[in-house]
């Protein structure tokens, strides 16, 4: 196992790598900052073997700085602070819809969630352990009082216990609903004909909102299912479908049918990023645009 090591110690790792490091003490304050482990992920695309992820040397490619990958990780700190508040705009809209239309559905049911006539027995078992029993929902105030005020109540009617629920949970809900009209009907609120090609959007940005909650790198996004290419014309190229740009493309479709205001916001803020990324060495812009899929 590797040991511990100094920041000195790590700036002649990184140099027998073939990193050129102009400025050292300025290398040691990025270091001491961001992290020698977090910046290798951004260091990854540079090297000659990438994307070979086992038995890697390290090696970088001729004439790769320090600074390259120090770009590229800002590329993806301003890249989250951008997509935070519209991937939450989508969250609350899917959540709020998906909870609306349901609801009206089963006016006379409000634990139509856990109902076997509604939803998958597979999510229903699952929901005491990995859902309502969950720290988040014991230590929820308004669960708790919920519970308090109606004591017989196993469970909180829908538009509450929804409403805490994780992202993930939601959407293993809207995919264990039984009726394939009803999901049909939640996917065309948002622009979406086919159930399945609904569930590889919705899935694309779950990912990418946990990538950017739990600061994972952005850049080289592979989405583990991928982009439908059945539904509306999106305009991706053959390869796109699992990067970054299928992900984004597919979100800012999304927002635009909750708000084309926020749609257009969220276009004018990435081209911004963009702008600037182009005014960067040609070296870190093709290996952006080879990663991301992004067209700069």
């Amino acid at each position: 196992m590797k040991t511990a090591t100094t920041i000195e110690k790590q700036i002649e790792i990184l140099r027998s790598h073939g990193i050129i490091i102009n400025n050292e003490e300025k290398a040691k304050e990025i270091l001491h900052d961001i992290g020698y482990y977090r910046l290798g992920f951004y260091f990854f695309p540079f090297e000659k073997t990438y994307p070979k992820a086992t038995n890697r040397d390290h090696k970088v490619v001729s004439g790769t700085l320090f600074e390259d990958a120090v770009k590229l990780y800002y590329f993806d700190f301003d890249l989250r602070n951008i997509l935070n508040r519209y991937l939450t705009r989508v969250e609350v809209a899917f959540r709020t819809y998906l909870t609306y239309y349901m609801s009206l559905q089963y006016k006379t049911d409000p634990l139509w969630f856990v109902s076997p006539t509604v939803v998958r027995q597979a999510f229903i078992q699952d929901f005491d352990k990995k859902v309502y029993s969950s720290e988040a929902f014991r230590k929820n105030q308004q669960i708790r009082r919920h519970h308090l005020k109606y004591p017989q109540d196993k469970y909180a009617p829908a538009w509450k216990t929804i409403e805490f629920m994780t992202f993930g949970s939601v959407v293993k809900l809207y995919k264990s609903i039984d009726n394939i009209d009803e999901k049909k009907s939640i996917a065309r609120h948002f622009g979406v004909g086919k159930v399945s090609v609904f569930e590889s959007y919705i899935d694309a940005i779950y990912t990418l909102r946990n990538k950017c909650a739990h600061g994972a790198a952005l850049f080289d996004l592979q989405l583990p299912n991928g982009i439908s290419g059945k539904g509306p014309k999106l305009g991706l190229e053959a390869g796109d479908h699992q990067k970054l740009t299928g992900a984004l493309t597919v979100l800012k479709y999304v927002l635009r049918h909750i708000s084309e205001n926020r749609e257009r916001d969220l276009q004018n803020a990435l081209n911004d990023l963009y702008a600037r990324i182009r005014t960067e060495r040609k070296e870190l812009v093709e290996i952006l645009q080879k990663c991301s899929g992004i067209k700069f």
